[in-house]
């Protein structure tokens, strides 16, 4: 976790209540440096409402949102980003190959 790692979340998470949340991942993953003007930047540039955006961000309901998503990551023993599963396995041989195995034996296995 980095310093901005909070803010940007929150912030991800107020334009995803505008419905825009993938659209803020890119522009934050765009800005390279993630500081508070970086954040601001990328929800203009998203076309995000800034009142509601703002409000969103500030709002306790955002933050315990957060928080309920981080304790679910501890609980699943998830510590960075990204992580993969497949049908609830971790992927951690990310090559194509070993993925379409992964893929293929949880096929069969609900056949």
């Amino acid at each position: 976790m980095h310093k901005m790692a909070e803010p940007a979340a929150l912030a991800a998470i107020a334009a995803q209540n505008q419905g825009k949340f993938w659209q803020m991942h890119d522009a934050l993953f765009a800005a390279g440096t993630i500081t508070k003007e970086s954040i601001q930047t990328a929800a203009v540039s998203t076309g995000l409402n800034m009142e509601q955006f703002n409000k969103d961000v500030a709002n306790p309901a955002t933050k315990q949102k957060l928080y309920k998503d981080m304790a679910d990551a501890k609980k699943a023993d998830i510590t960075g980003t990204p992580t993969l599963f497949i049908n609830g396995h971790r992927v951690k041989n990310r090559s194509p190959q070993a993925m379409q195995e992964l893929i293929n034996r949880e096929m069969e296995a609900r056949k």
